[in-house]
């Protein structure tokens, strides 16, 4: 299948309450020729970096767990998730980011960070790319206690497992968020720990 030819007609603003979220239309030509007109409800947040921190000589890695509101709404009885630390790149680049939101969500402070991947992790409706990191850390890195910052209204556990125990997490279903079990697939694969 050739790409189709994509030409935007129209877009309305829906809401700019927190992100920005827009309806577009477009029209979208067919490999017959023919010309559909589509209209799709796109979610803008901005771009997004998260990272898997691992310790080789402990063989751990540190997790957080917050409550996500959608989740709840869509059947996570608690609303908490175990993750790696995330957060959106603001106006930083993708690296200065996820060293950020580390030392604001974990407490420890990274110099070297190494990328894995870029990816769209639900690219029917929302825009962001989210990089994805390894970084190895020790106790020497612990600057603070971590949790995230107030102003955000974040409230995050820190978590340190054994990385057996948290890949199995993922069979038992206690990791359900996507970029999670990915990096950890990453560090199986590439045995990391």
């Amino acid at each position: 299948m050739k790409n189709p030819e994509i030409k935007v007609t129209d877009t309305k603003l829906l809401s700019d309450n927190w992100y920005i979220l827009n309806k577009v239309t477009f029209d979208y030509q067919k490999k017959d020729g023919k010309v559909e007109t589509h209209i799709r409800e796109v979610y803008d947040r901005g771009n997004g970096a998260a990272i898997l921190l691992y310790n080789t000589s402990k063989k751990t890695v540190v997790l957080t767990r917050q409550f996500r509101l959608p989740t709840y709404l869509n059947g996570n009885k608690t609303g908490m998730m175990i993750e790696v630390c995330a957060g959106l790149l603001d106006q930083d680049n993708a690296e200065q980011a996820v060293i950020r939101e580390t030392e604001e969500e974990t407490g420890y402070r990274l110099k070297k960070v190494e990328k894995v991947i870029e990816t769209y992790m639900s690219p029917g409706s929302v825009t962001e790319i989210l990089y994805l990191f390894v970084g190895e850390y020790d106790e020497t890195m612990k600057v603070n206690e971590g949790g995230g910052l107030d102003a955000e209204q974040e409230n995050i556990e820190v978590l340190e497992y054994t990385f057996d125990e948290a890949y199995a997490m993922i069979e038992s279903g206690e990791i359900t968020d996507a970029k999670t079990i990915m990096l950890l697939q990453h560090a199986k694969i590439k045995n990391l720990i």
